[in-house]
């Protein structure tokens, strides 16, 4: 400022030295001591003085001070037009792209708009980007205004307050920016928030729910959504130019005049006072289009289906963040039924639809053109029935509450929600078990049958996982088939034992079959081989206690499909390599972990007689099953004729000889790889990334093969190669049997039997004395983890059990001959 009062007054017309000084109004304030908001409102009205019209100001008689303030505003009036001089080429540049931008969104300026702006780009003037934002501006919704201190304010803009309920509707913000800044711009609204609470945390087990719950009056004002579009051209921080465009998309959940407030910010502390930051805007929400739903499957019997349903732009119909039951805002797709409707704005829509694995995933497009009586119609196909053999599917751990789910409006979603879910997947049995989110509301829906909603090719029933619970360190357990799920002598959570075998044994005794849950947790191995002797560290919530369990015949399988095979296979292929006969089982724990669909990972039960749940979980107890996750099957595996499940799933041999091993194998590929998922584009151990259990990670390179393994004491003896072209194709393997020794087929990893026993002159299997050091060691590194979070009341009788488990395994090493 110093400079300032000893230079000539006429030097201030030299543009070289005006873009030398960089001086802000704030500055100007700073010095002269005049409110800010004064000057800004001065150099506005001196933007269009002439050369010889400032240079009178300069020059003319005044005070100092008013002289000053003068030789300072026009300072800062020519430094702001070479400013704008210097943006021109940038700002052109930016006002290109993000026509492109809007062309691309499906929301194009008109032809004789986009005609004025190439006219003005040609200019390279001034005057041409105060012509570019005259039409940008009739688009724009909200006019942002940054001050040179950063405060924000807002006032609406010239375009149609117009929106499509369903649908979104494309708007520009013009930001203003004077303070120059580069920083994150934001925009946010009451209006949009959520109207769902939950869904990323659990909340305290068995306690009361401190959540805010969201009344019908917070739903009812939460119709909008809004997404500010930052994908490539566009940015999500300010350019730093004078003049900022960005694009919003804003979304309607309904119909007819709705209000909403909306507050931007570029970082904390930038609102103006006075809430000047904010704006209410009133809309007209244009009704969107009913079309009914035509939902047929190969039989041409009325059915339900998924429904993922995109724009051209990609976005998501309804729009998640705004979904409740029965839709689920943390999946793309939608289930509907045959009658039922969806609505949608006019336009251009592609459908994805299926009905879970067994059936193609299809695509289609479909055109909403506002005709009332418009129908979309969808004739769902399958590429393979196991039901037709007698095999049929199911998954045995989905929850209705926790994890994805939200906690408020209400505690998870009711039976009927879930029920639409396992008819849209094709799925032939659901257990839904209650836990501990949402545990004293869930556990009304437990009947001890079959849900009413269940139909003749679809159960759902309500059971129980032990998760949550004062056990749940030991492992989380699945209990199927209960009458009563209440632990006797307890009223909450709190009150049931701190360890697995006494909840095992209470459930064994009212007729129940019992598991563990997501088994590999706390069991994960580095080593890619099975089995392998690498000891884990058993400090997690799968199946860490059944090392003990299975030694008092307490556990009739383990799960699988949900957590790496390695980690759950392992100790399983070790206890079978011990003689002991637990079964695998498939799950998904949905939306624990996973939330994409229900039954994606599944157990195929063979069934002699019509559907029921009784001999569903009959079958897993007896392993009359193979897992899958749908898109490769094992059917009918025998060995010397005895088929899997049936006889024991035992055959007797005299001596050493050669059986002959059988099955129905059938599995189906994408002729293309999908290189998310196949294996030689994971550089990484790939039995430990998601998806676990996939098809797609069993395809032989770039071919359409995949191997059938014969796995005889965890070892592959042998391997045989189909062609994953959907076909079911009979394969049989001969092999001989020196010693007792149990005999599996798998597809690894998307398919894997359950074993069939083959004795040796009536001798238990003790196939690996390795295995049995494996187990042993087991115990003591379990007992380690699991008995500091032993009660005192139950440390007495938990010593005893290990204790025995040991001695178990003691004797078994004893008997063990071979490696």
């Amino acid at each position: 400022m110093k400079r300032l009062k000893n230079i000539h007054p006429g030097e201030i017309l030299k543009l070289d030295f005006l873009e030398e000084m960089k001086i802000s109004s704030y500055d100007l304030a700073k010095a002269i001591g005049v409110d800010q908001t004064r000057i800004s409102q001065l150099i506005k009205g001196t933007r269009n003085l002439s050369a010889d019209t400032a240079k009178r100001a300069i020059l003319s008689k005044g005070t100092t001070k008013f002289r000053l303030l003068t030789l300072l505003m026009l300072t800062f009036v020519f430094q702001t037009h070479g400013q704008q001089r210097s943006e021109l080429q940038p700002f052109t540049f930016q006002t290109k792209r993000l026509i492109e931008t809007l062309d691309y969104l499906g929301a194009p300026i008109s032809s004789i708009d986009k005609a004025t702006i190439e006219s003005s780009v040609l200019k390279n003037t001034e005057v041409g980007i105060q012509e570019i934002q005259k039409v940008l501006d009739s688009y724009v919704l909200f006019t942002v205004e940054i001050n040179p201190e950063s405060r924000v304010k807002v006032k609406q803009g010239r375009a149609k307050v117009i929106l499509q309920q369903n649908g979104w509707s494309t708007f520009l913000i013009k930001a203003e920016n004077q303070a120059g800044i580069t920083a994150l711009f934001e925009v946010t609204s009451e209006q949009a928030k959520r109207n769902y609470d939950g869904g990323e945390k659990l909340y305290g087990f068995g306690k009361e729910d401190k959540t805010v719950s969201l009344s019908a009056k917070d739903i009812a004002d939460r119709w909008l959504d809004l997404s500010l579009y930052t994908k490539e051209p566009m940015k999500e921080m300010l350019s730093g130019l004078s003049t900022d465009y960005f694009i919003i998309q804003l979304y309607s959940r309904d119909a007819g005049k709705r209000a909403a407030s909306f507050s931007f910010n570029c970082g904390q502390a930038t609102q103006d006072i006075g809430f000047r930051n904010e704006l209410n805007i009133l809309f007209e929400c244009i009704p969107s289009s009913r079309a009914k739903l035509e939902v047929r499957d190969e039989n041409g019997k009325a059915s339900t289906a998924s429904f993922i349903i995109r724009d051209k732009q990609n976005h998501i119909y309804p729009s998640q963040s705004k979904r409740l039951a029965p839709d689920f805002f943390f999946q793309p797709q939608i289930y509907r039924g045959n009658g039922e409707t969806v609505d949608l704005p006019i336009g251009e829509y592609q459908i994805d639809y299926g009905r879970g694995p067994e059936y193609y995933t299809k695509q289609i497009p479909f055109s909403v053109t506002g005709n009332k009586d418009q129908t979309l119609k969808v004739n769902l196909e399958r590429w393979i029935d196991p039901s037709k053999y007698g095999w049929y599917s199911g998954d045995h751990h989905i929850h209705a509450a926790g994890c994805s789910h939200y906690t408020t409006p209400s505690e998870g979603v009711d039976p009927a929600d879930m029920m639409r879910h396992i008819l849209g997947e094709g799925v032939n049995v659901g257990s839904v078990l209650t836990w501990g989110p949402g545990y004293y509301h869930q556990k009304h829906f437990f009947e001890g049958k079959d849900n009413v909603l269940s139909t003749s090719e679809n159960i759902m029933r309500y059971d129980l996982e032990v998760s949550g619970f004062p056990s749940g360190h030991a492992g989380h357990l699945v209990l199927l088939r209960l009458k009563d799920q209440d632990y006797p002598k307890t009223q909450k959570i709190e009150d049931w034992p701190t360890w697995t075998i006494p909840i095992l044994k209470w459930a064994k005794d009212q007729g129940a079959i019992t598991g563990y849950a997501h088994s590999g947790l706390g069991l994960e191995v580095k080593d890619e081989h099975l089995p392998n002797y690498e000891m884990p560290r058993f400090d997690g919530i799968g199946a860490n206690e059944y090392i003990v369990a299975v030694t008092q015949n307490l556990v009739d399988f383990i799960s699988t499909m949900d957590t790496p095979p390695t980690w759950e296979l392992n100790i399983w292929y070790h206890t079978l390599n011990c003689g002991y006969r637990t079964r695998i089982s498939g799950e998904t724990d949905f939306p624990c972990m996973s939330d994409e669909k229900v039954a994606h990972g599944r157990s195929y039960v063979k069934l002699d007689k019509q559907l029921n749940f009784e001999d569903w979980t009959e079958g897993l107890k007896l392993g009359r099953t193979y897992t899958s996750d749908g898109k490769s099957h094992l059917m009918d595996f025998t060995v010397n004729g005895v088929e899997v499940g049936t006889n024991k799933s035992e055959i007797n041999l005299t001596q050493a000889s050669v059986v002959k091993i059988s099955a129905k194998v059938s599995a189906l590929l994408n002729e293309t790889i999908d290189p998310a998922i196949h294996p030689l584009n994971i550089r990484e151990n790939v039995w430990v990334q998601k998806p676990f259990w996939n098809i797609e990670r069993s395809r032989i390179g770039i071919t359409r093969t995949v191997p059938v393994e014969l796995i005889v004491n965890g070892e592959v003896v042998a391997t045989k190669n189909i062609v994953a072209d959907g076909k079911i194709q009979d394969i049989i393997f001969d092999t001989k049997i020196n010693t007792s020794s149990w005999v599996a087929l798998r597809i690894m990893p998307s398919s894997h039997t359950n074993p069939i026993f083959v004795l040796v002159d009536n001798k238990p299997i003790r196939s690996s004395r390795r295995s049995a050091e494996w187990c042993l060691q087991a115990v003591d590194q379990c007992w380690s983890q699991k008995s500091p979070k032993f009660s005192e009341a139950e440390k007495l009788e938990a010593r005893k059990i290990y204790e025995s488990a040991r001695d178990s395994y003691k004797k078994i090493l004893v008997e063990s001959k071979t490696k």
